[in-house]
């Protein structure tokens, strides 16, 4: 038995079990500004203790930026979140501690990512990409069957984009950049550039030609420089489901015939496409990092038993 949670910036997902068929699920908001992470960790851990047994390790997918560097005195802590309260918060920690077995710990984009890899559309890829385009833009990338990690993980939403000033002279909303990608295409920035949010504005509006731009001029960078097998893209906004077709529509004519490859002039549609596991993506993906906490402890155990039987 697995445990996972899935933590975003107004809900939190725990759940239990061992993959899409036993997964038991619960979930409950984080908006209360009087709610400490205390509190909001001592709810996850009631889950883990009372109503389901037997959790052997817990994978947790967060929003961050977090701490993923093992050598790090902040290892296992969200850092400079905008999230009122969770700044330098120990999440890992306060989940191991409390409930004495492994725990892993990676970005929610990342987790949604390996959901997708182990038993969704990008199950028996060797390199793909998962965006989220919501409350912010997020991105996770998979190489050779793991995930990327480097000096810390990616940070996709912040590219910096060619912005069209007279095309656009909206500013962007990013309080570090302005106008990288979730500056010009997150939800906020639909709803502060058009006045109203992404699910009012019809499909007409051309408020969708410009968001598949930017979000093209996203995935040709993501397509030179990582050079995915496919592309994900989920989250709130992507719930409009014409918006693929202008994306995808956008990055052909960007990508202007450079790279002949049959995925990326005949086969399009299935390059950019839409998550398998829809909204379990990051829960189911919490298991599978779960998993592979569980098999790391268990790898250290036995190497340790076997440097003590070579000492004795």
């Amino acid at each position: 038995m697995l445990g996972g949670i899935e933590a975003g910036g107004t809900k939190f997902v725990c759940g239990a079990g061992t993959g899409p068929e036993d997964i038991r699920i619960v979930q409950f908001p984080t908006t209360s500004p009087e709610e400490s992470p205390e509190e909001t960790m001592a709810r996850a851990i009631a889950f883990f203790r009372n109503e389901v047994s037997g959790i052997r390790a817990v994978g947790i997918g967060s929003f961050g930026p977090v701490d993923l560097d093992e050598h790090s005195p902040t290892f296992g802590h969200i850092t400079s979140t905008p999230k009122e309260g969770w700044e330098n918060f120990n999440i890992a920690g306060a989940i191991g501690s409390e409930l004495g077995v492994p725990v892993k710990l990676d970005t929610d984009v990342n987790v949604a990512l390996l959901g997708e890899a182990r038993w969704g559309a990008a199950a028996g890829l060797s390199d793909a990409i998962y965006i989220t385009v919501g409350t912010g833009v997020g991105g996770g990338a998979m190489a050779n069957y793991r995930i990327i990690h480097g000096l810390m993980h990616l940070e996709i939403g912040h590219l910096l984009l060619p912005h069209d000033r007279n095309r656009d002279p909206f500013p962007g909303l990013c309080r570090y950049h302005g106008d990288c990608l979730e500056g010009l295409a997150s939800g906020p920035a639909l709803a502060a550039r058009w006045g109203k949010p992404a699910e009012k504005l019809e499909p007409e509006h051309p408020a969708w030609a410009l968001e598949a731009h930017y979000l093209a001029l996203g995935l040709v960078n993501l397509t030179l420089t990582l050079s995915p097998q496919r592309i994900l893209l989920g989250g709130g906004v992507m719930q409009q489901a014409h918006l693929f077709d202008l994306i995808r529509s956008e990055f052909t004519r960007l990508l202007n015939g450079y790279i002949q490859r049959r995925e990326l002039t005949k086969q399009v549609e299935t390059y950019i496409a839409p998550p398998a596991l829809k909204g379990r993506a990051g829960i189911l993906g919490a298991l599978a990092l779960a998993e592979q906490a569980l098999a790391e402890a268990q790898n250290s155990a036995a190497g340790s038993r076997r440097r003590t039987g070579a000492l004795a």
